[in-house]
């Protein structure tokens, strides 16, 4: 039986980028379902930076069409329609995933429509607000560990490692057999050592180029941005490393920096992809990884959960609760 669904629906939206205090709580039309696509009803919505980055204008804002828009990568809710009869996940299911904003309609809202491609089931050791935290996150860190080709043995530095892909790069890496350096500050150092990783580096007080060298490969998740924290991890890397860097725009002469010191580098672009879910569904499940929600925020509390995530402190992730 097909389940009958409202016309509209509450959603977390912005008519304007600009500041935290854009977004608001809007009646929305309901996202229609097309082709392979899934229409599920969201209980939980993850927060990342390229929230932040494109409510600000900056991110992917230049790609929205119209507004009001929905922003929101992360979710975790129950499936309400499937896209035919015979598709593994139908209604009723407990599923996480990750939207692609803004072509589609983001995850802060109480419905949204994503391809089967961007959707798996629900670790059934989270609670939705756990599994909002993971898509993107998890996608992130499980993309650059494959990147760094770690077999067991290699080593790795992972820059701010109890963010909210750190702490994930730290597990998967460490899961992989790979000796694992984090960064982080005085407050997270056993937190990282709880994770699995083998050394941890306070920030604050000791400079980690002057303890380490010879590393296979640096996942910056900081980028040239302070401290010129990217430039001086190509000095801890041995010939031909790989240095992979996350955040957008954060270090625009990282290719000739790299090429000078005989290093390799790329950046990253995080994409849904059901399948690579389906394996860290796997890892979570057997309790060899977890996930930390920092603080989680109700819908209509975005605008706070924006400002405590660009303080830039969090530990693990921030999560909106979107329905019970």
């Amino acid at each position: 039986m097909t389940l009958e669904l409202p016309s509209t629906m509450r959603a977390l939206v912005i008519n304007r980028t600009g500041a935290p205090d854009e977004l608001h709580i809007e009646q929305v039309p309901l996202p229609l379902q097309l082709f392979d696509e899934l229409i599920v009803r969201v209980v939980a919505a993850g927060i990342n930076p390229i929230d932040a980055k494109t409510r600000a204008g900056r991110g992917v804002s230049a790609a929205i069409e119209s507004y009001p828009a929905i922003l929101g990568n992360d979710f975790s809710g129950v499936v309400v329609r499937a896209p035919y009869e015979a598709f593994p996940l139908q209604p009723g299911d407990d599923v996480y995933g990750m939207a692609r904003v803004p072509r589609t309609g983001g995850s802060y809202a109480q419905y949204v429509t994503v391809s089967s491609l961007s959707v798996a089931r629900k670790p059934n050791k989270l609670s939705h607000y756990e599994a909002a935290a993971l898509p993107v996150a998890a996608l992130t860190a499980w993309g650059m560990v494959d990147l760094a080709q770690v077999t067991p043995g290699h080593r790795m530095l992972i820059h701010a490692g109890s963010g909210g892909v750190g702490h994930l790069a730290v597990q998967f890496a460490h899961a992989r057999g790979a000796h694992v350096t984090a960064t982080g500050s005085p407050a997270n150092l056993d937190f990282l050592r709880e994770l699995g990783a083998d050394e941890v580096i306070d920030y604050t007080t000791q400079r980690f180029e002057d303890v380490l060298s010879g590393l296979d490969s640096v996942m910056d998740l900081i980028g040239n941005v302070h401290d010129n924290t990217g430039s001086r991890s190509l000095r801890v890397l041995c010939p031909g490393g790989l240095l992979v860097n996350v955040p957008t725009g954060s270090w625009p002469t990282l290719q000739e920096e790299a090429a000078a010191a005989g290093i390799r580098a790329t950046g990253f672009k995080v994409a849904p992809d059901a399948r690579a879910l389906d394996q860290i569904t796997t890892l979570v499940n057997s309790g060899a990884v977890r996930v930390h929600v920092d603080q989680i925020f109700e819908l209509d509390e975005g605008a706070a959960a924006h400002r405590l995530l660009e303080e830039g402190h969090t530990r693990g992730k921030i999560v909106l609760g979107v329905a019970g």
